[in-house]
């Protein structure tokens, strides 16, 4: 009997193995800025994951923050889950910072990798406060700051971590590595790797029920096409080379009338860099300035002031790309690698293309019937108001003349209306 007891304990033994490795455990991936593609990356994911009946959802993090709507939304998906969520700061090296520390504070478990660092999130950050003109507004950045404060607290107190950390991680921009913030309560896990993280998360009771991770299945969830396109798009030299598109295309359709490509290229190009500018934390001034570099350049090439229009607007350009984004925050910080040869570009297009083709529009036509006028010809035949003949270098040409003109008299082309000429005796 009991030779038989040890044998049926060794079967479900055998067992458990196998009915853990039915367990499903999902995994998504984030590296680089929190913005909307992210948002519904992150929803989607847990939408499946909860469909598929996944021990839980773990959220490889690495960014290094991004905007404060989207990771709202975020932050409202992973505290309503139907699904446990795991964040897990990785790989080594890597950053949950701004609106990263916010997410990985309201996961259900929150793990990092060793020599990672979390923190910095003050409102500056989650593109707050040099967006528009609140850094200018003391008033509205102490808002800003405060409810961010407030957001954090309630987030780390409803995940029972350190809200006393949370608020000094947005009021004083506190950054604080993966061993201190196990230290602190603010995560539960130092794991190295993922399958370490599986180990040590196996056990653990959320919502009332343990994990069974140990062993458990992977299920990679990618990202989609869109997804992907629009998180790789999402950036903000993407949307300055949009407007320099927009700018080449649109001037060139308005200089070069039925060219048509270039005009919807610019349309095109104009409508995804507004719709980024209502996404992204643009600085209206910067725009602004942008906006009349392209007037001066345009008036120059009407007007010709001799430069000093164009040289107006490379400054004002300049200074609007500069202006454009934020520059305290990385997140959303033009480099002068795009920007010094978008000026160098934008100036080149209008001084030698714009100016030049402007200029020659307007120089006096040298080819065609309008260049007879004010020419001499000679009268073949007699030219009255009934009409006549003339010679005009080598070709005969109808012509009518309210003063009679014998032949072989010299006349003067006055005007070409069809294949006729008006001309007058020249004197």
């Amino acid at each position: 009997m009991t030779r038989l007891v040890g044998l049926a304990a060794l079967f479900w033994l055998s067992l458990v193995p196998a009915l853990a490795a039915n367990e499903t455990v999902s995994v998504i991936t984030i590296d680089g800025a929190i913005g909307p593609a992210t948002a519904s990356y992150i929803s989607r994911a847990i939408d499946e994951a909860a469909q598929h009946n996944s021990q839980c959802l773990v959220i490889r993090l690495n960014t290094p923050g991004g905007l404060l709507d989207s990771m709202e939304h975020i932050v409202q998906k992973l505290l309503g889950s139907p699904v446990p969520v795991v964040v897990y700061v990785s790989p080594t090296g890597g950053t949950a910072a701004s609106a990263g520390c916010f997410i990985t504070l309201a996961a259900d478990i929150a793990a990092m990798a060793p020599a990672t660092t979390i923190g910095a999130a003050h409102p500056v950050s989650l593109g707050l406060g040099g967006g528009q003109d609140s850094k200018s507004d003391p008033t509205m950045t102490k808002k800003v700051e405060n409810f961010a404060v407030s957001y954090i607290q309630a987030i780390a107190a409803k995940r029972s971590r350190n809200v006393e950390w949370a608020e000094t991680a947005v009021r004083d921009s506190a950054s604080i590595t993966a061993e201190k913030a196990h230290e602190l309560k603010v995560v539960e896990i130092i794991a190295p790797n993922l399958d370490d993280l599986l180990r040590q998360v196996d056990g653990r009771m959320v919502n009332g029920k343990p994990l069974k991770t140990s062993g458990a299945q992977i299920a990679e969830i990618k990202m989609s096409p869109a997804e992907s396109i629009f998180q790789a798009a999402w950036r903000p030299e993407v949307m300055f080379l949009l407007l320099l598109v927009a700018m080449y295309g649109i001037i060139g359709e308005i200089t070069t009338p039925g060219a048509i490509l270039p005009g919807v290229a610019g349309a095109i190009a104009l409508l995804l860099a507004l719709y980024m500018a209502a996404v992204l934390p643009v600085n209206v001034t910067g725009l602004l300035l942008i906006a009349t570099a392209v007037a001066l350049f345009i008036i120059d090439a009407y007007a010709p002031t001799h430069g000093v229009l164009t040289a107006g607007g490379i400054v004002s350009f300049f200074i609007g790309s500069l202006m454009l984004f934020d520059p305290r925050d990385p997140v959303f910080r033009l480099s002068l690698q795009y920007i010094i040869p978008g000026v160098a570009l934008t100036a080149a297009f209008f001084v030698l293309i714009v100016g030049k083709g402007v200029r020659a529009q307007r120089l006096p036509i040298k080819t065609g019937k309008e260049t007879m006028i004010g020419k001499t010809a000679s009268a073949l035949t007699t030219i009255d108001a009934s009409g006549g003949k003339m010679l005009f270098e080598g070709e005969y040409w109808n012509a009518v003349s309210e003063v009679p003109v014998e032949s072989g008299q010299a006349v003067l082309i006055k005007s070409i209306e069809g294949l006729t000429a008006k001309v007058a005796p020249k004197v």
